[in-house]
């Protein structure tokens, strides 16, 4: 598996976004299975269709929003996709709309409860699995180190916590999974930090791994070429007293997404196996084994991402909070969307603002040269 998920990093942007669309479709399929099995729902009328239609109707939503931020230089090439972009939020509704009044229109009146049971359990299934593996995409556009790392850090502290409650473990954890330590627990969090740490500065070597994915008009294809930011550019620490007096050293040179990689390895090993206990409960709650039996000896999909969507989601909510500051690219897009005057009248004032702060000669000065 994981030189399979190496494979699929080297196939680039494209088979990563069709890898997690696919884990995704898969992931809801368990659970919507689930719930068909546990609540015996073969004769709801339209159940099954009407989930599957709520995922289209989502991602559709998702997608769409993605495809308008990223790729505004192909929406304004193409006229259809200038359409769909501009009504895309009020598509989404009427296709939501059209399904909220299929599932009206087939109560039954002997199904009343049960049809709402599944009517919830399939739009808590869409928050859980496909509003986080749209995230998963957004942290990948970032930068592909945004996707590695933080998926690197759950496996570690998965496989970690294992080997360490396997050699060391005396002390239960929590009564949902009776086979976790706190001696795993807590050695899997110092390995994972370590690891992470390492893969950090690995990774913020390479422009590959740290520049935001962007689409290239010209070549109708995903680039990964900029200048680094500066949170991948080798800078100076100096020390606290007590690691120079330690150590003997009194700087020490290292990227700056190293010290956030602590950050997302810290999440990643004390809250990250949360979402494997809230799975753990889960199954034992419609007392089931796995998600599924997809993967001989691991079960079902959700249960190797259980703790992945978690991750995801605190990612994204680092960076838009730490990380992410205004994109020219996303800036640029929208503009060029704008009517001609409209673009004339932002250049004229972008103009005078940038004479009035000394960055462009005035006009007076323009003209003696």
């Amino acid at each position: 598996m994981i030189s399979g998920f190496f494979l699929i990093i080297y196939m680039g942007p494209v088979a990563l976004i069709l890898i997690v669309m696919t884990v995704q479709i898969k992931c809801f399929q368990e659970i919507i299975t689930i719930g068909y099995r546990v609540y015996h729902s073969y004769e709801l009328p339209w159940f099954r269709t009407l989930s599957w239609y709520f995922l289209i109707c989502v991602n559709y939503f998702f997608y769409g929003e993605t495809v308008a931020d990223y790729f505004g230089a192909l929406v304004q090439r193409e006229e259809p996709l200038q359409f769909l972009a501009r009504y895309h939020r009020f598509i989404s509704f009427a296709l939501y709309l059209a399904g909220f009044c299929m599932f009206v229109l087939s109560l039954v009146k002997k199904h009343y409860r049960l049809q709402f049971y599944m009517f919830a359990w399939t739009h808590v299934t869409l928050l859980i699995v496909v509003t986080q593996s749209h995230l998963v995409i957004q942290n990948l556009f970032e930068g592909k180190i945004w996707f590695i790392v933080p998926i690197s850090i759950v496996i570690c502290n998965d496989i970690m916590a294992y080997l360490f409650g396997f050699f060391f473990g005396r002390t239960p954890l929590i009564k949902l999974s009776p086979k976790k330590t706190w001696e795993g627990f807590i050695g899997g969090y110092f390995a994972t930090v370590v690891f992470g740490f390492i893969l950090a500065h690995l990774l913020s070597q390479f422009q590959y791994f740290v520049c935001p994915v962007g689409f290239n008009s010209e070549t109708n294809g995903f680039t990964v070429e900029c200048e680094p930011s500066d949170i991948f550019v080798m800078q100076e620490y100096t020390l606290p007293a007590v690691l120079q007096n330690a150590l003997s050293w009194k700087t020490v040179n290292m990227y700056p997404f190293q010290i956030h990689s602590i950050f997302l390895s810290s999440f990643g090993s004390l809250i990250g196996p949360f979402g494997g206990f809230f799975a753990s409960g889960f199954k034992r709650a419609f007392k089931i084994k796995d998600f599924a039996n997809t993967i001989p000896g691991h079960g079902g999909i959700m249960d190797r991402f259980d703790c992945q969507y978690l991750m995801a989601t605190f990612t994204h909510v680092y960076i838009a909070s730490f990380i992410r500051g205004p994109n020219p690219s996303k800036v640029l897009q929208q503009l060029l969307m704008l009517q001609p005057v409209q673009q004339l009248g932002i250049y004229h004032t972008l103009h005078s603002h940038l004479r009035e702060r000394g960055m462009l000669p005035s006009a007076a000065a323009a003209q003696a040269e």
